[in-house]
């Protein structure tokens, strides 16, 4: 009899969801039949991977204003433990579950229909709490996984988590944080696993090599255009290196959360301000392919963000074993190694930042050595194998 999984994704596939794809190949690789649920299609400025299409031919969308599918959940609604949720987190609480109840309920009978007893949320926010919904509703087993601090995942936290089966949490800090405000409420199964990232399509084909003398100094970034990553940072560490002389290009890839009517504005604004148009290009969302082309041919990946809870952009760039630039904010110390697998520099720090491209543009052998040591960290700590293995074992032990 097949296994089968109910995988739930919230606005699946957006701009950053390739880590799920891949653990999704993996999970079928080991034999998993995956159902593939979110809440709402992305929008189409965000939708850019080759397999995009693919993915969303597959998935069934729960977004729903069923009135009908709300007033037949009312019985079955736990109105005790909501009502004590409100009263921990405030009225928000009561209007999550009201939008997910419709959702909840589809679920139900997609589960029923298909055969499938467990669901996995890979988010802590109105994906955990559709999932959560379905296990009072139909009796479905669920777990989650929490991929940054859960305060950015809205109320009803001890709701969402008091029933899971399991859960898996991205980093020491954030599952030291999270059992604290949680309590008698965070499961008895816990596993630290950050998200991975598939190293056999993410490698060079051929060996890294430095800038060399008079060529212009290529630097990658990838992630949503959006303040706390900050583009707008590195923006300005490049103009420090461009008053000191240095040619340097800087490839800027990701779209804001409006597909492009956002903040896109703000950063052309400051590409202007600063007179960086001939330095630094905004590529808009591409797709995994031509973000491996481009992490293979730069000289330095370079992420300048306010905070990350760990970062798949970084593991791209090390699993394709470019030398990587980034910030000691939130996780992501637990996955660059300062000096040995990559080079961490104060967020909100344009000019730390400058001096530390400088500092490796001027040692090529630093730059070998730091290529070297993240594809190695990747490989044995970050595949993305490890994350579906990881599914696998708690749900099939």
């Amino acid at each position: 009899m097949p296994r089968k999984l109910a995988y739930l994704v919230p606005q699946f596939p957006g701009q950053t969801h390739i880590f799920f794809w891949r653990e999704i190949q993996h999970l079928e690789k080991m034999g998993i039949e995956v159902h593939l649920f979110s809440t709402l299609p992305p929008p189409p400025g965000l939708i850019s991977h080759s397999w995009s299409d693919e993915a969303m031919a597959r998935t069934t969308y729960l977004g729903s204003r069923s009135v009908l599918d709300l007033m037949r959940s009312l019985p079955r609604l736990p109105l005790a433990e909501l009502i004590h949720e409100v009263r921990r987190d405030g009225r928000a609480v009561a209007k999550d579950a009201l939008i997910c109840i419709p959702a909840a309920q589809r679920l139900v009978r997609e589960c029923q229909a298909r055969g499938i007893t467990h669901i996995h949320a890979h988010s802590c926010g109105r994906a955990a709490m559709i999932a959560a919904l379905a296990n009072r509703f139909g009796g479905q087993e669920y777990s989650v996984t929490l991929h940054g601090p859960m305060q950015d995942y809205g109320p009803g936290q001890h709701f969402k988590w008091r029933r899971a089966r399991f859960a898996t949490i991205i980093t020491q800090k954030i599952y030291g944080e999270t059992q604290a405000e949680l309590g008698a409420d965070f499961p008895a199964r816990v596993t630290v696993r950050g998200m991975g990232v598939d190293t056999d399509v993410l490698r060079r084909d051929a060996p890294y090599q430095p800038p060399s003398e008079g060529q212009p100094l290529r630097i990658f970034t990838c992630a949503r255009l959006h303040f706390v990553k900050g583009h707008q940072d590195l923006m300005d560490a490049i103009g420090l290196l461009v008053e000191r002389g240095q040619n340097v290009r800087l490839d800027i890839a990701g779209e804001d959360d409006d597909g492009g009517s956002g903040y896109r504005h703000v950063l052309e604004q400051k590409i202007r301000a600063l007179n960086l148009s001939a330095h630094v290009t905004l590529l808009g969302a591409i797709d995994a392919d031509e973000v491996k082309r481009r992490l293979c041919d730069a000289h330095l990946f370079v992420l300048a963000s306010w905070a990350e809870p760990l970062g798949v952009a970084y593991m791209e760039a090390m699993s394709c074993a470019t030398p990587t630039i980034g910030t000691d904010a939130g996780g992501v110390p637990e996955l660059i190694q300062n000096g040995r697998d990559g080079i961490l520099v104060p967020p909100k720090d344009p000019q730390a930042m400058a001096d530390a491209i400088a500092r490796l543009v001027g040692d090529p052998d630093l730059l070998t050595q730091l290529s070297a040591a993240g594809r190695q960290t990747i490989e044995q700590r970050f595949a993305a194998r490890l994350g579906a293995e990881t599914l696998v074992s708690e749900i099939w032990p």
